[in-house]
């Protein structure tokens, strides 16, 4: 970056899955004084110390204020702290605290705020789903919120909005994420995945790479950086061709499949009582997650960590289904 001083960075949520691959990547490639603002450093996986200038910041976003004089002197905040459930608790975290945050920030001092958003939010063209603020659930509704909020902050003007997608990531090391935490059972299920075809289609992306592109909006120099609007994923997937590369994985061979077609869906989910939420039945029936200009690593001219399904299935440390009927067999006598 161009000012003379040492860039300080205020990271939030430096514990979570995605935010310990942003701090590991700002740690080891650039020269920022960091702010690693977290509840639990028990649960940080990297090592702090490895460089100068890395500072652990204890605390909670309800208790944000008592970190009022150190955000004024902050060239860079970036906001991946979230709640999930409980609507009280998911409001206050992700609308209430996060924008009384943005607001501690000097307007004269900080120059880029990068914010994390999801994608839920959007439709495929990347405007605003209005159903997300009507059947969303409590984190997608309070993500809707904080959005309009946020753009109407002082900060809006050096706003970057990052919508991830689908993200992966996590080892032995590192917070897993949601879909890493599944995906035992996913591979539990292959034998019986090969013979399903289902209509839809997605995007994903691992957090390390997710943290190249954070770390590529850190580091821009002054006259090249500019607002931004990035969902954040690789190239799109279909369900089908996710499901095959999940069974080429785990060894099984795709071949004879059943198309679960809308009215066979809503017979399974009549005959087994199946209860859905507003949010998981406008998914059903919406089903291409898919965005126009996503963007990964390879969009900005770097290397993916993790190009598809099968580079994330390799590094996620699941062992494939086969070993995993193979650790479950009895000892024999």
């Amino acid at each position: 970056m161009e000012r003379s001083e040492r860039t300080r960075v205020f990271l939030t949520g430096a514990s979570g899955c995605i935010g310990q691959y942003i701090a590991e990547a700002l740690i080891e490639q650039t020269d920022c004084e960091l702010f690693l603002f977290l509840r639990d450093p028990a649960k940080l996986a990297i090592d702090p110390d490895r460089r100068d200038g890395v500072h652990i910041i204890v605390g909670d976003l309800n208790d944000i204020g008592q970190h009022a004089d150190l955000l004024t002197t902050m060239h860079c905040a970036i906001l991946t702290a979230a709640a999930w459930g409980g609507a009280a608790t998911t409001h206050d975290i992700n609308v209430s605290r996060t924008l009384q945050l943005v607001n501690l920030l000097d307007p004269a001092v900080c120059d880029r705020v990068i914010y994390f958003s999801t994608a839920s939010l959007l439709d495929r063209g990347g405007e605003i789903l209005r159903e997300a603020a009507h059947f969303g659930t409590d984190y997608i509704r309070t993500k809707y919120d904080a959005l309009s909020q946020i753009r109407r902050s002082p900060l809006a003007d050096r706003l970057t909005v990052l919508f991830p997608t689908l993200v992966w990531g996590g080892d032995d090391r590192k917070r897993q994420s949601h879909l890493n935490a599944g995906l035992p059972e996913i591979f539990k299920w292959s034998w019986l995945l090969r013979f399903i075809k289902l209509d839809g289609s997605f995007h994903n992306i691992h957090a390390r790479d997710i943290a190249q592109v954070v770390t590529h909006l850190v580091t821009q120099p002054d006259r090249e950086y500019a607002p931004q609007s990035w969902v954040l994923g690789g190239k799109p997937y279909s369900v089908n061709d996710a499901l095959a590369e999940i069974c080429r994985y785990c060894g099984q061979s795709v071949g004879f499949r059943v198309e679960l077609r809308s009215w066979l869906l809503e017979a399974v989910i009549k005959i087994f009582n199946i209860q859905l939420a507003s949010w998981d039945r406008f998914c059903l029936d919406y089903r291409h997650f898919v965005y126009d200009g996503a963007i990964d690593p390879a969009k900005l001219g770097m290397v993916p960590f993790c190009a598809s399904l099968s580079d994330i299935f390799e590094v996620s440390s699941v062992p494939k289904q086969d070993t995993i009927e193979q650790a479950n067999e009895p000892n024999e006598p």
